[in-house]
């Protein structure tokens, strides 16, 4: 039958740019399937029924039971498959919506419904959005036609309204004005509404996504925390241990050597009773200080919440105020050290002194063990503008020197170049070009200014590194 005035037409909207997206929305879940299915059914029923109550009131006569019973279940009972086959459904739903008003099925409301239900999936669900976009704005321009293609027949019969109104405008002018804003915010809806759906599960995925990289970035995070806490503490436990290690075997060489002098041509020698002694008491001295340091170490990976150091946080209280402790344990061990303080003392921080006194007590072992007999050391703790220098030389001629960047690097130099690293200074290790082997660690005061000009009156050495290794 012909659109009358109690019919719902489609109008066509204003415009809308999309943008072809890479995403497709994935195939929906078998429980969503199954609640389409059930409301496919039920909207079945409800068309039918409405239809047949429709034929008691309209005037014209409707189409047989089966046609309507037939078309109701292909406008409704085709959203059962509306989100797997959007765009089909939407064409077999427009279709049958068409073929019932030209087989004069009497049914207005539901397959309104469905129809809206058809367009609203195809935008929320269409995979291809320049297929969505094409097949509703096809529907919504063949609607529009259809639309005034009935008010132009409409036109031409005015008897169909012969009866006038009790407003300003021509009753006729009036329908048509109402249909037109009732099909264009009927249409407007569906295809906002559809956009909307699917903008929204877009929307969800790229959360979705960020929240698994940031799951999977805390995880490398939190390995990369691990690893780095693993390598703070075998830096520490090497520096506790290595030095003092070292020191007790030099002097347990030493207290062998005397006590086999003891026993025999200068037996019962005191001068050399005394040697031993001193030596056997440096050793006792050294194993109650590595054991004090590994102590407090673990003390403090076992405080609550301790958590992560940051670089240069060790477990430690020493400082540039215990190097000269430091050399005279080093002069117990039988080395020559020489030691000055040159430009202004000045307090530093924790982290830096603490990076002061460990790069030279490993620079003080390494020549120790690898300078050979009868070595002098020179070591020198340097106050600059913006920075402090630990310098520590000597004139050994002994092999197995590492290169802290080299295939033979040693814990303790690998140790020291992560020390300086971490608090933006430079590391200078290195043979001397008049003989011997250089240590110098350059640490800024603070990271901003570790470019800053140095103090200018800082005495020059002239037995720098043949290799410098920032």
């Amino acid at each position: 039958m012909p659109p009358g005035p109690g019919a719902c037409y489609r109008g066509r909207m204003a415009p809308t740019t999309e943008s072809s997206l890479p995403w497709q929305r994935p195939r929906p879940l078998p429980r969503a399937l199954r609640r389409d299915a059930l409301l496919a059914g039920l909207l079945v029923l409800a068309t039918a029924a409405s239809a047949f109550l429709y034929s008691s009131i309209v005037t014209a006569p409707p189409a047989a039971w089966w046609v309507t019973v037939l078309w109701a279940i292909v406008i409704a009972g085709s959203l059962a498959l509306r989100r797997r086959f959007p765009a089909v459904v939407a064409v077999v739903v427009s279709a049958a919506f068409v073929v019932g008003q030209l087989l004069s099925v009497p049914e207005v409301l539901f397959s309104n419904i469905c129809l809206f239900i058809a367009i609203y999936s195809l935008g929320a669900w269409g995979r291809s959005r320049r297929v969505a976009t094409t097949v509703r704005v096809v529907i919504i321009v063949g609607m529009f036609l259809w639309l005034f293609a009935f008010l132009l027949v409409s036109a031409t019969a005015p008897t169909a309204f012969s009866m006038g109104g009790h407003g300003m405008l021509d009753p006729f002018v009036a329908l048509a004005a109402f249909q037109v804003l009732q099909n264009l915010l009927y249409f407007a809806a569906a295809y906002y509404f559809g956009n909307s759906a699917w903008t929204s599960a877009l929307a969800r995925h790229q959360l979705e996504t960020r929240t698994r990289e940031l799951q999977a970035e805390r995880e490398i995070s939190q390995a990369q925390a691990v690893i780095l806490e693993r390598v703070r503490i075998a830096r520490e436990l090497h520096d506790v241990v290595a030095h003092h290690v070292s020191v007790m075997g030099v002097q347990a060489g030493a207290a062998r050597r005397v006590l086999a002098t003891v026993r025999g041509e200068h037996a019962g020698d005191p001068a050399q009773l005394a040697k031993a002694t001193a030596a056997v008491a440096a050793i006792e001295q050294n194993a109650r200080q590595a054991v004090d340091d590994l102590h407090q170490l673990l003390g403090a990976l076992r405080q609550p919440g301790a958590g992560v150091s940051t670089p240069g946080n060790d477990a430690s209280t020493h400082g540039v105020e215990q190097l000269p402790a430091l050399i005279d344990q080093t002069r117990l061990a039988g080395l020559v050290v020489d030691f000055s303080v040159i430009g202004s003392p000045r307090a530093l921080s924790p982290a830096t002194s603490l990076n002061v006194y460990r790069i030279a007590q490993e620079a003080l072992t390494n020549s120790r063990k690898h300078a050979g007999a009868a070595v002098r050391v020179d070591a020198r703790l340097r106050y600059l503008d913006n920075a402090v220098e630990i310098e520590v030389s000597d004139d050994g001629r002994g092999s197995g020197r590492a290169q802290v960047d080299g295939e033979r690097a040693g814990l303790g130099l690998v140790g020291m170049r992560e020390r300086v690293d971490a608090a933006g200074g430079i590391l200078e290790v290195g043979p001397k070009a008049r003989g011997g082997y250089v240590v110098r660690a350059r640490l800024p005061l603070a990271p901003e200014d570790a470019d800053a000009p140095e103090d200018t009156d800082a005495p020059e050495d002239t037995d720098a590194p043949s290799e410098v290794h920032a």
